[in-house]
C-alpha cells in the first residue's frame, strides 16, 4: 500500500527542479531516438474508434467563473495545434511537443492551475481538461499509453462523476507529458475541437475497429494517514470485447494514489455544484 505525505519544497528547489526536468525533456525529444507524430491531414480518416465530450464550463466551489471562460480561450488555441494530427505505425504522440510552451505571446491567458493541491492561476491554465480527454479516448483504443502522470491531489469532491476516479492525465509543460505510441500496423488520427458547450475528441483510423473497451475501477479505498490527512486509492482496468461483444480480456491499466483536499465524507449540500474530474 502506497502512503503519501505532502512535501514542502523551497521556491529555489521548485525553480531549479523545473529547469532541470525541462532540459531533460528537451534532450529526450531531440536525442532520444523516438519518431514523433507531427503531420496533419486535411481530410478525416474514415472510421471512428471512440468519441467523447466534456463540458467547457462547470461550477466549481470557490473557483471564479472567469477562470473557466479563460480556460476555453486556452483550449481553442491548444486544440488547433493537435486537431487532425496523424499517428503512423511506430510513431509517438507527445502532447507538449505538439502544443509547445503555452505563453502569452501565443495568445494564452491566465486560467486555473492546481499546484500542490491548491487552486491558483497561471498562463495556459485549464489545459489538463484536454489531456484528460485524450487519455480517456486512448483507453478506448488499441493505442499504447507510454507516459502518463496521475494527479497527486484529489481537490474536488465527486459530483455527477461519470468516469472512474483517477482516469485523467495531469500535464505541466513540458516534463509532465502525455505520450501515446502507435504499435499497430494502421494509421490513427486525433480529432479535437470545441462546440459552444463542450470539448469534443475522437480517435479515428483507416480501418474499422475489431475491439471495444470498457474502463472501470477496482479496489477503491480511502486511508487515514499517520500525518493526519486522507489518501484516496484505486486501480483502473479495462475489459476488452470482440465484434461479437464477447469479453476476451481484462487488462490492468494503472493505479492511483491522491491526497484528498477535502473531508472524505461530505453530505449532498457540501458537495453539490462541484466536479471532481476537472483538472
Amino acid at each position: 500500500m502506497t502512503s503519501l505525505k505532502p512535501i514542502k519544497r523551497s521556491p529555489f528547489r521548485l525553480y531549479a527542479g523545473k529547469k532541470y526536468y525541462r532540459l531533460k525533456r528537451y534532450l529526450h525529444w531531440y536525442l532520444g531516438g523516438e519518431t514523433y507524430a507531427i503531420k496533419k491531414a486535411n481530410s478525416l480518416l474514415p472510421h471512428v474508434v471512440f468519441t467523447h465530450k466534456t463540458p467547457l464550463l462547470r461550477k466549481l466551489r470557490d473557483v471564479d467563473m472567469w477562470l473557466q471562460h479563460n480556460k476555453v480561450k486556452n483550449l481553442k488555441i491548444a486544440t488547433g495545434r493537435l486537431n487532425r494530427v496523424l499517428i503512423k505505425p511506430g510513431e509517438t504522440f507527445s502532447y507538449w511537443r505538439l502544443i509547445g510552451n503555452p505563453t502569452k505571446r501565443k495568445g494564452y491567458v491566465d486560467g486555473m492551475i492546481l499546484f500542490h493541491g491548491r487552486v491558483t492561476t497561471g498562463v495556459g491554465g485549464g489545459l489538463c481538461q484536454l489531456s484528460n480527454l485524450i487519455y480517456w479516448l486512448t483507453l478506448h483504443s488499441p493505442l499504447t499509453v507510454t507516459e502518463r502522470y496521475r494527479h497527486s491531489y484529489d481537490v474536488f469532491p465527486d459530483s455527477n462523476r461519470r468516469q472512474p476516479f483517477g482516469s485523467g492525465a495531469t500535464c505541466y509543460y513540458n516534463y509532465l507529458d502525455l505520450q501515446i505510441k502507435n504499435e499497430t500496423p494502421h494509421q490513427y488520427q486525433l480529432v479535437v475541437y470545441l462546440t459552444d458547450t463542450h470539448l469534443v475528441g475522437e480517435w479515428r483510423s483507416d480501418v474499422p475497429s475489431t475491439r471495444t473497451y470498457e474502463v472501470y475501477e477496482k479496489e477503491h479505498w480511502i486511508t487515514c494517514e499517520y500525518w493526519g490527512g486522507y489518501v484516496r486509492h484505486n486501480k483502473i482496468h479495462r475489459r476488452v470485447y470482440n465484434l461479437e461483444n464477447e469479453q476476451i480480456d481484462d487488462e490492468f491499466i494503472t493505479e492511483n494514489h491522491a491526497i484528498m483536499m477535502y473531508e472524505p465524507m461530505l453530505d449532498d449540500g457540501e458537495s453539490s455544484g462541484t466536479e471532481g474530474n476537472v483538472r
